[in-house]
């Protein structure tokens, strides 16, 4: 018996994989004893080595481990920071030119100075707007994605400008060092929500990582390209403007696509009033993808004269409002009763005015109330259209189509936990009486 099993270990065959998933592995080598050790290698080497660098810039067990809409967006994002960075060179030059580099009029002393002005002023401003917008930024990724990059290209702008106005130099430079300081805080936080949506088996860090590589070489790829433009276009303004802003352009032009090429399943105050205003109509839910194409990704004031005509839902509905700034007519309808939900336990008011609907959330309301007091305002602001017993019927739709609405967009891909809003930091505390309410 010992001696078939030793005939049989010598008959095996072994084969050497590689690959970084068990759906991507390939053969590279096979290795027999018979009729003497030999170790027979793929011919697809070449494959092999490709393969190596390839891991250095996209997911471990890509593309299973990301999301569908990861190689569109990264293939635009890459051309964006490309065009970015030969712009920089651009800007860069004409800042240095500035500042004297090349004049002997010029001391460090006054360089240094003039440079730790335009730092000091970015800081400072990065720190200002993450205290005034930092916790909004990932309720509108694609909004704020794209004003990131539009702040970029306005504080290469004023980098650009800064030689053609000498005695306003300081100012100029702080102005564009403030723009980027925007950028930076932005297109980062927006950056890791958009991670935390690619990643498919919490790899989240490793598509990070291979993002920052991916960065890194259109950086150094930038980079030359840019010193090569600098050299051919200096000392003639009309090439410099002219390649300015034609890679400005197209900057902007391949962030609207990568943008667009994103399909998220959350729900924000945009993408729940397009769902919850199409399954009243249907009794259906689209699809993320059938979303995506339909929300706006262009700025508020970009965008304003179009949602003056139309009024779109999600306008009208004012979530987490304080108490106190409404008016005192609002305040005594709360006060009455008149706006109280009939729901059991529910931990939020609506008070309606001039076709607007706006939403008091209770000091201990968690997630799933604010997504529920949001679905029951848009609901009644729809209904307001339609009949002035909007009250009763908005209570009549959500006990009727609430949990129905949830559980279709669970089966739809919709991530339901949460709702991605504005910060809510006013809230309020009440107790029911016969006699009246207490706020507080």
């Amino acid at each position: 018996m010992g001696e078939e099993e030793l005939t049989d270990c010598a008959s095996i065959t072994l084969e050497e994989w590689n690959g970084s998933s068990s759906t991507k592995l390939f053969r590279t080598a096979t290795i027999t004893a018979s009729p003497s050790l030999s170790i027979r290698r793929s011919a697809n080497r070449f494959n092999h080595v490709w393969r190596r660098v390839l891991q250095a810039f996209v997911p471990e067990g890509f593309p299973g481990s990301v999301t569908p809409d990861y190689v569109g967006f990264q293939l635009w994002d890459t051309l964006q920071g490309l065009s970015t960075y030969i712009k920089m060179m651009l800007s860069t030059q004409a800042l240095l030119s500035a500042i004297g580099v090349g004049e002997k009029s010029a001391t460090v002393i006054g360089a240094t100075f003039q440079w730790f002005l335009r730092d000091f002023s970015g800081m400072l401003g990065g720190i200002l707007f993450t205290f005034y917008q930092g916790s909004n930024l990932d309720s509108n990724a694609k909004m704020w994605r794209l004003v990131a990059d539009l702040m970029n290209d306005i504080g290469m702008l004023m980098d650009l400008l800064s030689p053609l106005f000498p005695s306003a130099f300081i100012i100029v430079v702080c102005l564009g060092s403030l723009s980027r300081s925007f950028t930076g805080v932005a297109s980062g936080a927006t950056r890791a929500a958009l991670t935390q949506h690619f990643a498919l088996q919490d790899n989240a860090a490793d598509i990070s990582a291979k993002e920052g590589s991916q960065e890194t070489m259109a950086t150094m790829m930038g980079m030359s390209l840019g010193m090569l433009l600098a050299r051919f276009t200096s000392g003639n303004p009309l090439a410099i403007w002219f390649s300015f802003l034609s890679l400005t352009v197209f900057h902007m032009y391949a962030n609207y696509r990568a943008v667009r090429c994103l399909v998220l399943n959350s729900l924000n105050m945009e993408r729940s009033s397009i769902l919850l205003a199409h399954f009243m109509q249907t009794g259906q839910v689209l699809s993320p993808e059938q979303v995506s194409s339909m929300e706006g990704v262009l700025p508020v004031w970009a965008t304003s004269l179009r949602s003056t005509i139309s009024n779109p839902l999600h306008k009208r509905v004012h979530l987490g409002v304080k108490v106190s700034s409404l008016p005192r007519p609002d305040m005594m309808q709360l006060l009455n009763g008149v706006g109280a939900s009939s729901h059991k336990n529910a931990k939020y008011l609506l008070a309606h005015r001039k076709g607007s609907v706006s939403v008091i959330l209770h000091k201990d309301s968690a997630a799933a109330d604010v997504l529920k007091s949001y679905i029951h305002a848009i609901v009644m602001a729809n209904v307001m259209e339609e009949t002035t017993a909007f009250y009763p019927q908005g209570e009549a739709w959500m006990d009727k189509h609430y949990d129905e609405f949830l559980n279709k967009l669970r089966s739809g891909g919709w991530k339901t936990e949460r709702l991605l809003s504005p910060s809510i930091t006013w809230r309020a505390n009440w107790l029911s009486h016969s006699s009246g309410a207490k706020i507080d």
